[in-house]
């Protein structure tokens, strides 16, 4: 069969090639087109346009580059009526995606989507759209199946991909031993940074993490540094510190880390999947009425956090806009570090979360039913 899929970020890549990998022990006959990465283009197929000509971050961002976008849609759309996949396959990434969905059912293309949008975070009323336009909804989080029930929805809940990448991670990770050399890194404890993946997360985040470090000469903190920013970024918040970057070793870090300050997002959800006490912190532009806004109205579920929505109760201190203070977070980080049954506590409900999770494989299981399904 013929399968064109749209991944438009970096873990739509990497989760739409482990799609595409196990898709084709299924399909003998699968052909890919897509939109993508380096990842996805490894497995074979067509890459036809890379994510970073499309990965347009923020209001501002996204304005000045209108042109670009609708571009890249209108090529889109011709490229499918050309290919005339048997099914387009969608990967989170709504804004571009939910647009590709109304063209494709316009043509009578059928539409899966994996890896379902944040819509129960935030834009709810894009729910409509994703009843309207797809076909099949393919969920990684538990809690979307009562999300989408409650909009007139049956979704199929394949479990979670960064299950996949982690017992991937396993099977080679290093020793404590050979991941400290390697890093020229002595025998503290060490103290993962992760800032954030985004230029204005990181300018938001660093510079309260690299106070707090400073409390701390006992630890060694480290930053998981991103590719994609430049190192002069990091460089001027960290020049005047003791504190290691570090490239590409995020799992290793996690892996070998006592303690972790993150900024909200996927990472918060690897950090705890790694069983490392943390805290997460996250700030946007605004002050009070930014918070109120943020906490009552985008925002109404048991955190911002993965964890927490997961658990659906607080298991991890957030710290969120106007309570990302120095004294709010050392405080906490202060209990992490040193309060023995603190962080027991913390990580007993993180072997409740992995349960919910539930077991890897979510890319065969999805692999399996599309397959099914196209049948």
């Amino acid at each position: 069969m013929k399968y064109y899929l749209i991944a438009g970020e970096a873990s739509g890549d990497l989760h739409g090639s482990n799609l595409m990998k196990a898709l084709n022990e299924e399909d003998t006959n699968a052909q890919f087109r897509f939109f993508g990465g380096d990842l996805m283009h490894s497995v074979g197929g067509s890459l036809v346009k890379h994510y970073r000509e499309m990965a347009f971050m923020g209001i501002v961002n996204v304005i000045l580059n209108l042109k670009t976008i609708g571009r890249n849609l209108e090529f889109c759309r011709k490229d499918i009526l050309q290919f005339q996949p048997d099914v387009i396959i969608l990967i989170d990434y709504p804004g571009f995606n939910l647009r590709v969905a109304e063209f494709a059912k316009k043509n009578n293309i059928r539409v899966f989507y994996y890896i379902s949008p944040k819509i129960w975070a935030w834009k709810e009323y894009r729910v409509k759209k994703i009843k309207a336009f797809v076909d099949e909804m393919f969920t990684i989080f538990p809690f979307e199946t009562a999300f989408y029930k409650k909009h007139g929805m049956d979704v199929h809940y394949v479990g979670n991909p960064l299950m996949d990448s982690l017992e991937e991670f396993k099977n080679e990770a290093l020793t404590k031993a050979e991941f400290l050399q390697k890093n020229n890194m002595d025998t503290r404890p060490v103290v993962a940074l992760l800032a954030g993946s985004r230029v204005q997360e990181i300018k938001r985040t660093l510079p309260l993490m690299v106070r707090i470090a400073g409390e701390y000469p006992d630890f060694q903190f480290v930053v998981a540094g991103v590719k994609s920013v430049v190192p002069e970024l990091y460089q001027k918040y960290l020049q005047n510190s003791n504190i290691q970057i570090i490239y590409n070793q995020t799992y290793d870090l996690l892996n070998n880390a006592h303690t972790a300050l993150v900024a909200s997002g996927t990472a918060a959800l690897e950090t705890a999947l790694f069983d490392v006490p943390q805290t997460v912190v996250y700030r946007v532009e605004g002050g009070w009425v930014t918070d109120f806004v943020f906490r009552n109205i985008i925002f109404t579920m048991a955190g911002v956090s993965l964890p927490n929505i997961i658990m659906d109760r607080e298991i991890v201190r957030e710290y969120i806009q106007v309570k990302m203070t120095f004294k709010n977070v050392k405080e906490e980080m202060h209990k992490l570090l040193f309060d023995e049954q603190y962080r027991k506590k913390i990580k007993a409900d993180y072997l409740r979360l992995k349960k919910i999770m539930g077991e890897p494989g979510c890319s065969q299981r999805a692999a399996k039913k599309m397959f099914s399904l196209l049948k």
